[in-house]
């Protein structure tokens, strides 16, 4: 193990860098140009062999990206934002023709009002777009799930998008431990594509149309990968693990095992609720914390099984789905656990554009659920929490 310290895009681009793919297509946006730039210079330098096409745009970079994995490619790129907003009509080729692209993105809101800071609307926008969805809270994260993305896409032949949180990750130097070069290359071995279109002696054509004859047929495979793709996810973290020390699954719990309220979150926010939990459960509060690493296949049975013997649960959105009943978690988890737990569940959607959420915030979202475990009253289902 070689010990770092980087921030979150250039330990993202140390990984692609040890992964050496065929092609990166990428255009830069912020937080994640750091990641293209800094790989950039790693083609320039000669360290890597791969093909760099700086293109025009975000569409244009997921549309090179995805003719370079038809032509039997390993491929990887990177975006945020309105970058991945702008990929929107591709990202749906991608998974769909089933290529094993590998897209970082660092979460950062979407316009309007401009805003470059954090939260989830990009990669929540793109959930149902059939990509597998994993969610990094630290450096050392960022750095171990691009590793394994790789492994994880080619194994069951769909995308995978890792994400990181922008700024609060992207951008903060941390300490984290890198493998050898030799031990990411033996880990994710070599790509032997199948149905590529450079195979000469077996010509195929990729993309092509599927009317009321096929369509339907062609989207009931693609939902049975994604399901698949769950035991994947979990069979490479665990093999990392045995690497690294660092083992991964759908989820991580802290001090769950006999809390009585919880918390779920996403990304980075999972560290201040662990310190969170440390100070509440000194006031006799049996509190505790289910992060949620893959979002995308959702792991629902891992999350009945985490939350069955808590009586409330508090679910942490960083980011808003207009119109519905609460954000993106909130619906997913919910439905989950209906029929399968008695806890009441409540959803605090935060930390919008940035917007920083401290320890005795979620010390405060702690002792209003540990009340409603309590009373049973709930004054509102979903609310913004820190709003002037």
């Amino acid at each position: 193990m070689n010990v770092l310290a980087m921030n979150g895009d250039s330990a993202i681009a140390y990984a692609m860098k040890q992964i050496n793919p065929d092609v990166i297509a990428g255009y830069p946006i912020t937080p994640q140009t750091i990641a293209i730039e800094k790989f950039s210079e790693y083609v320039a330098n000669g360290e890597v062999d791969t093909e760099f096409v700086a293109t025009e745009s975000e569409h244009s970079a997921m549309s090179a990206c995805i003719g370079a994995s038809a032509a039997g490619g390993r491929v990887m790129t990177s975006t945020a934002s309105a970058g991945l907003a702008f990929m929107w009509e591709v990202l749906f080729i991608a998974s769909s023709i089933r290529l094993p692209i590998v897209m970082s993105v660092m979460n950062r809101a979407l316009s309007a009002p401009l805003n470059i800071h954090c939260d989830h609307a990009d990669s929540m926008g793109a959930r149902d777009a059939g990509w597998i969805q994993i969610y990094g809270e630290n450096v050392q994260e960022g750095y171990d799930n691009i590793i394994q993305a790789v492994k994880i896409a080619e194994t069951i032949r769909l995308p995978v998008m890792p994400c990181i949180d922008g700024f609060i990750v992207s951008h903060s130097v941390e300490r984290f431990e890198a493998l050898e070069d030799d031990k990411v290359k033996k880990f994710i071995g070599s790509y032997n594509p199948i149905n590529h279109l450079l195979d000469f002696n077996n010509p195929i054509t990729i993309g092509p149309v599927a009317l009321q004859d096929y369509y339907m047929e062609h989207k009931k495979q693609e939902h049975e990968a994604l399901q698949k793709s769950l035991k994947i996810v979990k069979d490479v973290g665990k093999e990392y693990g045995e690497i690294t020390g660092r083992n991964y699954d759908t989820l991580t719990k802290y001090k769950l095992d006999d809390a009585e309220v919880a918390i779920v979150v996403l990304g980075s926010t999972a560290g201040t609720v662990k310190a969170a939990v440390d100070n509440i459960r000194k006031k006799g509060v049996k509190a505790g914390l289910l992060k949620l690493r893959l979002f995308r296949p959702f792991p629902r049975e891992d999350i009945i099984n985490s939350l069955k013997n808590v009586k409330a649960v508090a679910i942490l959105d960083r980011c808003d789905s207009f119109g519905s009943f609460g954000g993106p978690l909130f619906t997913e988890v919910r439905s989950a656990l209906f029929k399968n737990t008695d806890a009441e569940i409540v959803d605090f959607i935060y930390g919008l554009g940035g917007r920083d959420i401290i320890i005795k915030d979620i010390e405060k979202i702690f002792n209003e659920a540990n009340e409603i475990s309590k009373t049973g009253k709930i004054e509102n289902y979903v609310k913004y929490f820190g709003v002037r």
